[in-house]
Parts: structure tokens; C-alpha cells; sequence
């Protein structure tokens, strides 16, 4: 599955780990703020919730392309056991796991968020928290994960 050691590959996976982190943060913030019984004069709830909704996909879609550059990107190899399964790479497995750990919850959320009308509110809404722990797998993966983890702008940043 390794198809090439390109630096733009390097790059996109970076960027797309770094954008899919921002806009998570973003989305996480916005699903706080819409909890609140707080409502906006200049945003009906509808618009802010469509927002959040179309960040939580792009997240996804994000998050997709981080892992499909490091699939094909051949100068550090992973396998397909160690893109799926927690703790299992041999690069910062810790850390590495954390990230991998954080998508797949995503990616549970996402599904309890399709059958949400399906299931009872309290049961969507206590899984819906869940998003706090990938929201702190993601920032933990980033900072010891990360190529750019000892640079100040990305220290900054999370």
C-alpha cells in the first residue's frame, strides 16, 4: 500500500492532522455553545447547528486524508493493523494510539449522530460528551505525535 516517498505527501498529511485539529476545536466550541440555553440575535440556532454539523464532517473528511497519506507515504511505513488498531504502530506508539483512538470514537459518534433521531435524546446526548475525550486524544496525539511537536507556532496553537 505504500506507494511513494513524496514530500508533498509529508505535507498534506501534516496539514490535513493540523487543519482537522483547528476546525475539531472549532466545532467542539460551537457544540458547547449551542448546549448553553445562551441563544445569538445575529445567529438562529439552525444556522449554528448546520455549521456544526457540516464541521464535524469536514473533520471526517480531514481525518480521512490524514490517515490515507500516511498509508501511501512509504518513508515511514504503516501497516494496515497499525492504522486501524490502537498502540499497535512501532512509531510513538503511545501517543500514535491516542490519535488512532480519537478517530475511531469520532467515527462512533458520527454514527450514533446518523441514528440520533432513532435512539432516546439523554442516550445521544451522554454519548455526544464522548467528544471531549477525542477532543483530548487529538490534542495529545498532536503534541507528541506530530513531526512539528517541538515548533512554538504548534505549541501555540493547541
Amino acid at each position: 500500500m505504500h506507494v511513494t516517498s513524496n514530500p508533498a505527501l509529508w505535507y498534506a498529511t501534516r496539514a490535513s492532522g493540523i487543519a482537522a485539529y483547528v476546525i475539531l476545536s472549532v466545532v467542539v466550541s460551537i457544540g458547547i455553545s449551542m448546549g448553553g440555553k445562551a441563544q445569538s440575535v445575529r445567529w438562529p440556532r439552525f444556522s449554528v447547528q448546520d455549521i456544526h454539523r457540516f464541521g464535524g464532517l469536514l473533520v471526517g473528511s480531514l481525518i480521512t486524508i490524514h490517515v490515507a497519506t500516511i498509508a501511501v507515504d512509504s518513508f515511514l511505513p504503516f501497516s494496515v493493523a497499525q492504522l486501524l488498531v490502537p498502540f499497535a504502530a512501532s512509531y510513538r506508539p503511545l501517543w500514535t494510539g491516542l490519535g488512532i483512538a480519537s478517530a475511531e470514537l469520532l467515527l462512533a459518534l458520527a454514527i450514533t449522530n446518523h441514528y440520533r433521531r432513532r435512539m432516546p435524546h439523554r442516550y445521544w446526548r451522554t454519548a455526544h460528551y464522548l467528544n471531549f475525550a477525542v477532543w483530548t486524544l487529538a490534542s495529545l496525539h498532536g503534541l507528541f505525535a506530530g513531526t512539528d511537536r517541538g515548533a512554538a507556532w504548534l505549541a501555540l496553537l493547541y
